[in-house]
């Protein structure tokens, strides 16, 4: 899977650009800082945000390119500087593209995927997970080699649940992810949604709920019972 760097320090906007990332089949690490972006490990590709808080982006584009270790990593300037001038310093600096704020997902895909052919690199488009098999691409759902019809938010929200699988995700980061909002008002859309999602998935302990924390997605023995010290119930 391609891992990316995503450089931002607006968190809301950095949560959004992430899940929809996540959707589309990368891997995504956050940092808020130029600090945290050269203390981070390599990363096959890096979105990065010029008006950080400790250092400009292009001076850490330039200091990204001195690393010994990041390879042929391909760097993309996501900012809202339009002046020609900027785009020049950035590319010189060692950016692969430069793409300005605001943009459509699909946009920003085409231009990651534009880069990482030029660097050789492969995004892989198909998540397992138990019964679960699901192609990015194509946005179809196998549960044991059952066709799955699901709708956007219902695809989302088990992407989420598919890329932390065996382990507890809240129910405040499942609302950002897929809902790109921590309104407390979200929770009963999000119970909704998983209670529709078990019902399509036909394995209705495959989603399991962990009582004021949020959802786990079990991907072994996922019809057996529920192991001691992780309560579940329905949303």
């Amino acid at each position: 899977m391609i891992k990316v760097l995503l450089v931002e320090d607006d968190v809301r906007l950095a949560d959004a650009l992430a899940g929809a990332l996540e959707a589309h089949g990368y891997e995504v690490d956050q940092v808020r800082t130029a600090g945290g972006a050269l203390a981070a490990p390599p990363a096959d590709i890096v979105l990065l945000d010029l008006g950080l808080p400790d250092m400009d982006g292009i001076e850490l584009c330039r200091r990204i390119r001195e690393r010994q270790d990041v390879g042929d990593t391909a760097i993309i300037m996501v900012t809202a500087r339009r002046q020609q001038r900027e785009r020049i310093l950035g590319l010189r600096s060692g950016a692969d593209d430069y793409v300005v704020k605001p943009l459509a997902i699909e946009e920003l895909c085409a231009r990651m995927e534009a880069v990482l052919r030029r660097t050789s690199r492969r995004i892989d488009t198909v998540l397992e997970a138990g019964p679960l098999r699901v192609d990015l691409t194509t946005r179809s759902v196998l549960c044991a080699d059952r066709p799955v019809e699901l709708t956007r938010k219902e695809f989302d929200l088990l992407i989420v649940l598919m890329r932390e699988a065996g382990t507890v995700v809240s129910r405040e980061h499942l609302l950002l992810r897929v809902w790109h909002t921590a309104w407390p008002g979200t929770l009963r859309t999000l119970e909704v949604h998983i209670g529709t999602l078990r019902s399509k998935l036909g394995a209705p302990r495959l989603i399991r709920t962990v009582r004021g924390v949020g959802y786990r997605l079990v991907t072994a023995e996922h019809t057996g019972a529920e192991p001691a010290g992780a309560p579940a119930s329905r949303a």
